[in-house]
Order: structure tokens, then sequence, then C-alpha cells
């Protein structure tokens, strides 16, 4: 997908927020450094890790930030989306280290946008169980109160829907579960942390709260009612199921019954605490047909036969290292469509992450895919959606979760024996890109 320049990106409003991001997990290493998370449980375990690596040392992010603070202040950008350790935030000396990297990032007049939960749980605690919402609100409290003096804008949660998918109904990420359908309580837990989260932030005079949820359209793969139907109930489990209950206070039909609550009404006004914006990390469409009665794959994810609905694979356009295709235009459409679908409920928009996978310093196929994709935001900008800002995912090289250090999704590379970073040609065009916008 090799670009040349072409047009300038169409500028953007006034004051859009302009960022990267990365998480903890995946680039701070220095493992020794704090407690144990799920992560480091589940990386322990053969063959879970397509490489056999761990996340034990990563970018050493932990040791080296200042020198990522720097690329941060060369590359231009408004914003640095990073996560809080929750492992480490509760070791001795843990938040000293978010102390350290916040008074970095304002002295280099980047924001600080923490994400207080990026799927690195404590390895003591579970989703599972209801008082880890408890647990998280309180750690949140605690973080809050170290850093909110400096910190404007904050994250409570990463990505539940694939926490909850891919790490306790399939078992493909920590924890390794396979549930399937019974991993919902997850769901509503995190939902709840996210609530309570809210309400700890609030309480400790934070303002400029969202979440980072994943979406993307669904596709049927064709016209048939029974393919129809199947999409549909993917888009309910993926979709509408973390966004319903944060954005008009009630789950989707039949499905806040299987949820585990004392009392579900009062769970629900928590989780609808108001937000300043919501955050949408976007990748790819989905394209979903009726149960083949074998297994199916979607983005290198085996889906079991025996759920209702299988993935099929999007055909005719290009694709990352990755294997996910590169569909822009599918930005638009899912915006577009949640302004139609939850009208004046939906509050700002921002993408919290979007980005691709490709091998190689002279990365032309990212550049192709971030301008495409920057053009398709525009277009819903156009459309009416209110987007307030946009942030790449990732500024660094990284463990990948379950792929290791087989994927590269980074605007700087990293060399995993040296550590050396090296900014790839995507880095110079993005810095370009924010220098045209202002």
């Amino acid at each position: 997908m090799a670009t040349d320049a072409g047009d300038p990106i169409p500028r953007f409003p006034a004051g859009f927020l302009w960022g990267v991001s990365t998480s903890a997990h995946q680039i701070e290493g220095a493992a020794d450094e704090r407690g144990p998370s799920v992560w480091d449980v589940f990386t322990a375990g053969p063959g879970r890790v397509k490489d056999g690596s761990t996340a034990a040392v990563a970018c050493d992010h932990y040791h080296r930030y200042p020198e990522d603070v720097a690329l941060l202040a060369g590359l231009g950008v408004d914003a640095y989306r990073f996560s809080v350790s929750w492992p480490r935030a509760g070791s001795p000396g843990g938040l000293d280290f978010y102390d350290r990297l916040v008074d970095e990032l304002c002295a280099a007049g980047v924001r600080p946008v923490p994400t207080l939960f990026h799927w690195d749980l404590p390895a003591s605690l579970d989703w599972l169980e209801r008082d880890t919402a408890h647990r998280f609100a309180a750690y949140v409290s605690t973080v809050a109160e170290r850093l909110n003096d400096r910190v404007s804008t904050w994250i409570t949660l990463n990505e539940p829907a694939e926490h909850t998918l891919l790490g306790h109904a399939l078992g493909v990420h920590a924890p390794g579960r396979r549930l399937l359908f019974d991993a919902l309580p997850v769901a509503h837990h995190q939902l709840l942390a996210h609530g309570l989260a809210v309400r700890a932030l609030r309480a400790a005079g934070a303002g400029d709260i969202g979440i980072a949820n994943s979406h993307g359209p669904t596709w049927p793969a064709s016209a048939d009612p029974a393919d129809v139907q199947a999409a549909a109930f993917y888009d309910t489990l993926l979709n509408r199921l973390f966004a319903e209950p944060l954005l008009l206070g009630e789950y989707p039909d039949g499905l806040g019954e299987l949820m585990p609550s004392p009392d579900l009404a009062a769970d629900l006004k928590t989780i609808a605490e108001p937000l300043d914006w919501y955050g949408v990390n976007y990748y790819a469409p989905t394209l979903v047909g009726a149960p083949l009665g074998t297994e199916t794959e979607s983005g290198g994810v085996p889906i079991p036969a025996e759920l209702p609905f299988s993935v099929r694979e999007i055909t005719g356009r290009p694709r990352t290292d990755f294997g996910w295709p590169v569909v822009p235009e599918g930005l638009t459409e899912l915006l577009c469509g949640f302004r139609a679908r939850y009208g004046d409920r939906l509050p700002p928009i921002v993408i919290t992450e979007n980005g691709c996978s490709y091998e190689g310093l002279d990365d032309q196929d990212r550049i192709a895919y971030l301008d495409a994709h920057l053009r398709a935001l525009h277009a819903a900008v156009a459309a009416g959606v209110d987007v307030r800002g946009y942030f790449v995912w990732s500024l660094l090289d990284n463990f990948e979760w379950a792929e290791g250090y087989a994927r590269r999704f980074g605007l700087v590379h990293v060399d995993y024996a040296t550590l050396e970073r090296v900014p790839k040609a995507s880095y110079h065009w993005f810095r370009d890109v924010l220098r045209a916008q202002r």
C-alpha cells in the first residue's frame, strides 16, 4: 500500500487534540520493580505468546522515559496517552515513576493523558469478582490524589470488550480463561469499575474524563436473514454491550438480566456517570455471518464453532502485516452511525487509538494507512460528528500481547537487543502533518 505525497490532510477544527498512545505493560519493562499482573502469569505459561517472549524488559521505558519524552517533543504532539500500571502503583515507590513521567511531559509541553486500566490487572485480583470494581475505584483515588495537580485529562479503562472476549471468553489473552458467555460478569464488573472510577476522579477534583472503547462496523456476510441476524448479534456483543450502558444507562435487550448484580438499576446509574468525551479505538470492520459449524478466525483469533455467528474474511482490501483489512471509510461509517444511533446522548468523540502493524523504517504503508484514516475522520467531522482529538497507536514498537514482538505498530522503531530508538518515515510524516495543522 505504498503512497506518494498528495494533497494536504484537510484542516481539523481549532483546538483539535493530536497525540500518540502506549500502554504500561507493553513498553515499561522493569517487571522486577512492581507486583505481578495477570499478564506476567499468562506469559509464563508455555505456548501462550507466539514467540515465547515476555514483557519483562519490553522497551525499558521505565528507565528510558526521558528519551521517549524527547521523541514526543520532537514529534510535536499535544498529548501523550500512556497507562498507569495498577501492579506498579500498588508497589512501594511505584507512583514515583508516574510523578517523574508526568513532570517530564509537562516540562516538554506535552499533555499527560493516563489510562488507569490497560489490561494489566494485579495477579491477586479477578474481574469475575464484583469487589474488583471497588478495588479499582480505591486505586484510582490514590492515583488521582497523586497526579491530579498536573493531569487534566483522564481515561478510566481501555477496551473492556477485548479484555472480556480475548482474556475471559476465548482464552487467548490473560488471564487465559475460555468461558464463552459465562464471561459476561467480566464485562459488567469492568463497566461498574468505570463508573466508580468516574465518581472517584470527580471526588478528587478531576475533570475531562473519558473511556477508550474499541468499536468497528459490523457487516453482514450477505443479505440472507441468517447472516443479518448473526451480524446484529455480534454488533450487540462487541459494540452495543459496551456503549449503551455508558451512554443510555441500559443494556441491550436481553443482556441486563444476564448480569450479576444485587441492584442492576443502581449499577447502571453508576455506569452511566456523565462523560466529558467518549474514546473510540478503531482498526477495522468485521464481516459476520451465520454459524458455519466450523471454527473461523478474526484477526488471528480463533472463533469457536459453537458461537451463534462466524467471522468471514473481508476481501479485496490491502492488509497490514497483522492480516487486518485496511478500511478507512469504516471509521466514517462507525462515527456517523454512532451519531445517528445515540444522538445527543453521545458526548464529543476522541479517537484514542488508530494504527497498523508494518515492518521497516521506510514505512510508506503506515503513512498511507494513517493518511487515509485521517481523511476518513475528517469526513465524519464534515458530516457533523463532534470529534475532538486523534491518537496514533503507537509511539513505539512494543510487546504486542499474545503476538509478542512479532508485530510493529510504532512510529519509532525499537531494536529489542540494544533498545535503540530510531524514528521511522511515518514519525517524520506525522510531525509534518501536525505542523501543517497549526
